[in-house]
């Protein structure tokens, strides 16, 4: 068995990058052409992943979105002014915030569910449901392997 020349690895591992990033735009320039208007897609983000949690501290939001705290602020400012997440002092640690959903906040994230789902399903089902389990976990192992 012969070992592929480094060059061929190269070409290889840029032609991943690239289509990585380019499904990235399209599928972001899609999402938010069909998210509820006024929403972007960081704001469903976090919607969404304090709809399956109590509550997070910005930093934690940070850490979880690969976003600076500043962005985190900002994007969490604006949820809050659109009523859709409480902000509240950490009772334990008074220089910390807590973050939780709001009610408003979880009508939107499932509107914003709803508005994304057919796109998610059509993909899913052109592709067809065996091939996107087989890509999952080449996916995850390459986002774990970007995150350490």
């Amino acid at each position: 068995m012969t070992e592929t020349p480094p060059s061929a690895r190269s070409d290889l591992g840029s032609a991943l990058f690239s289509e990585l990033l380019m499904a990235d735009q399209l599928a972001r320039n899609r999402l938010s052409k069909v998210l509820p208007r006024g929403m972007e897609l960081s704001h469903f983000g976090v919607l969404n992943l304090l709809a399956r949690h109590v509550e997070r501290s910005p930093a934690e939001l940070a850490r979880a979105f690969h976003v600076t705290r500043g962005a985190m602020t900002n994007t969490l400012n604006k949820l809050e002014w659109a009523g859709y997440v409480h902000i509240r002092p950490d009772w334990d640690d008074a220089r910390r915030k807590m973050v939780a959903i709001s009610p408003a906040g979880r009508a939107a994230r499932d509107a914003a569910l709803a508005a994304i789902s057919p796109l998610i399903e059509d993909i899913t089902r052109t592709l067809g449901e065996e091939r996107v389990r087989q890509t999952l976990p080449v996916l995850r192992e390459l986002r774990l392997r970007l995150e350490s």
